[in-house]
């Protein structure tokens, strides 16, 4: 099926989200196979995206991003921005939560939005951009390849319960905590 719309990079806006933005970004979260799990994506907004965003939009070190052609959002990610000691104290730019809505999927989009962000990242003096990626989606491992990541790390994720199990004072009942 030809789509009709083409987008080019000077035909993409991409500007900080605003409150009014999160039920569009909510929305493509939730519209693939893994996000339908974790989200909720209802016609009244979750009150815990409305807290995430407030808590994002004020830290300086997070830029929630969307991604409009015309009047319509497209796409959506998040950059975070971590300095840490290693590497002579480094800044790393964090690309996280990105998407493209499902009608424009195919376009080119998703590259114009990471060549966006790998700008962001220069202008804000990161010396290396990571991203993460669940192992089922194949499709974005070829896409990160072919944009020039690599997989040189493994990482690991605990979700943590909202009660734990063994409370931290028992657990260190007699010694001072960490």
């Amino acid at each position: 099926m030809k789509r009709e719309h083409h987008a080019t990079m000077t035909q993409l806006h991409y500007r900080r989200a605003t409150i009014s933005d999160v039920p569009a970004i909510v929305a493509m979260l939730a519209d693939d196979v893994l996000g339908a799990t974790r989200e909720e994506a209802n016609p009244v907004l979750d009150a815990r995206y409305e807290r995430a965003f407030t808590e994002i939009d004020g830290d300086p070190n997070q830029y929630l991003c969307v991604v409009e052609d015309g009047a319509i959002i497209v796409g959506t990610l998040q950059l975070t921005f971590i300095r840490g000691l290693a590497r002579t104290g480094a800044l790393r730019g964090q690309i996280e939560a990105v998407r493209v809505t499902a009608d424009r999927r195919g376009e080119r989009i998703g590259e114009a939005m990471f060549a966006w962000a790998m700008d962001e990242c220069r202008t804000r003096g990161c010396s290396i951009v990571q991203l993460t990626t669940d192992k089922a989606r194949t499709d974005a491992h070829r896409f990160y390849n072919r944009l020039g990541f690599r997989s040189t790390h493994r990482g690991y994720k605990l979700t943590l319960e909202a009660e734990p199990p063994i409370s931290r004072n028992a657990a260190t009942s007699g010694s001072e905590a960490p």
